[in-house]
């Protein structure tokens, strides 16, 4: 009994030892099977018809393109592979390699402009730029985008976002373009977008020069130039940039002096800045009267446009509601020259010229205090049947941190 209990467990044994060879047996025959030169014949071919375009980088157009390419490419080329193999291998693994990058690429854009994740967009945007620095598809998709991750709070991404945004406005005037710009309607559009997104976040460290790119975003019909916070964006810039600047530099020369030429002109000059701001805050509070998703917003810039335009027409507020209604018609205008001579006086004070004190002298203008009302928020949107970077500007759960430039404080009396 004892010697049959031995020869069952040496039996058992060796089975189990063979079960490895086995295998091994099995798996290197099915392989030679998969192997076989008809069926890398066979990969070859539904590789050549999968393969809807010669792009790699297109990889929606060649899924199973690249399944064939990676079935044949598995198996081992051999001692003695031919010359025409060898070239078919060597295309496989660049044109492999190529739809790979492509499927990157693809992923980056769907993680921007469909599935809205930031973090991971922006994280993939830095792996292709590492490789590609001058990638510019890559730099206009995550710049176009760029102003919605302010919210987040996130100094690296909103770095990325801001130099991708610089780095591919200095490629595009350069002259370099972009062969398909989807999901972006054009080159305008993406224009429009990184300049906006310059602007958000330069609108703290340097308005004056977010002006200049709050500005050229608003020429492109976009949904950049019916937003609110565009305009809002834009008299802010002007309050805190050149306005703060040129007020400051009044009071310290003329302050508590009689008036002179020199004064005058400085004075006329301060108030160039103070009808744009007018201006930038009229759009805004029209274009939020057509909208209740701005209701929250409005009051802010009803008040900032009160204030400034009362300064400009002696304390008084007839004809505001006109230029609101009629705003909107009128272009932009661009940022003022300035001024070296004196505009000739005007017989009587239209709404919009400065305003005269009560001691017959020209009223220095005087600043309001507060915040710059809440930076644009918002996701991508298609418009006119074309998706772009950014629809039109609106406050959602969680991103509802006000952002933006502080006014400067009372200058003048």
């Amino acid at each position: 009994m004892k010697k049959m209990i031995r020869l069952i467990t040496l039996g058992a044994t060796l089975a189990v030892l063979a079960l490895p060879i086995m295998a091994k047996s099995l798996l290197t025959g099915e392989l030679q099977d998969q192997c076989s030169e008809e069926n890398k014949q066979a990969y070859y071919k539904a590789f050549l018809d999968n393969r809807q375009t010669k792009d790699p980088t297109k990889a929606y157009d060649n899924v199973k393109a690249y399944d064939n390419a990676k079935k044949y490419l598995a198996c081992p080329a051999g001692a003695d592979v031919t010359e025409a193999t060898q070239k078919i291998i060597d295309y496989l693994k660049k044109w492999a390699g190529s739809y790979e990058e492509g499927s990157r690429k693809a992923k980056l854009t769907s993680l921007l402009y469909t599935e809205r994740k930031y973090p991971e967009a922006y994280a993939l945007g830095r792996e292709l730029l590492a490789a590609e620095p001058e990638n510019l598809k890559v730099l206009v998709d995550l710049g176009a985008n760029g102003y919605l991750v302010q919210s987040l709070k996130n100094p690296q991404l909103n770095t990325d976002a801001l130099n991708a945004a610089k780095k591919a406005v200095a490629l595009l005037e350069s002259g370099k373009t972009v062969e398909d710009w989807q999901p972006l309607a054009g080159r305008d559009v993406a224009i429009a977008y990184l300049n906006y997104t310059i602007g958000v976040f330069t609108v703290e460290t340097d308005p004056s020069a977010a002006v200049k790119n709050l500005i050229k975003a608003a020429q492109f019909e976009t949904p950049l130039k019916t937003s609110p916070y565009t305009y809002s964006f834009i008299a802010g810039a002007y309050e805190t940039g050149a306005y703060a600047k040129q007020s400051e530099a009044y009071k310290a020369t003329f302050s508590g002096k009689d008036e002179t030429p020199e004064s005058k002109l400085a004075l006329a000059n301060i108030n160039q800045l103070i009808d744009r701001m007018i201006d930038g805050y009229a759009r805004a509070v029209a274009l939020a009267a057509a909208d209740s998703k701005f209701a929250a917003q409005k009051p802010q810039w009803t008040e900032s446009l009160t204030t400034w335009y009362k300064f400009r027409n002696n304390d008084s507020d007839k004809g505001m509601a006109e230029l609101v209604a009629g705003i909107l018609a009128k272009p932009l205008p661009p940022e003022p020259t300035p001024l070296t001579s004196l505009p000739a006086a005007p017989a009587t004070t239209p709404i919009g010229t400065a305003g005269t004190a009560t001691n017959g002298t020209t009223a220095a203008p005087t600043a309001p205090t507060g915040t710059q009302t809440a930076a644009p928020t918002g996701t991508a949107t298609k418009t006119a049947g074309t998706q772009t970077a950014a629809g039109t500007a609106t406050k959602t759960a969680g991103n509802k941190t006000p952002v933006g430039p502080n006014k400067p404080r009372r200058n003048h009396q």
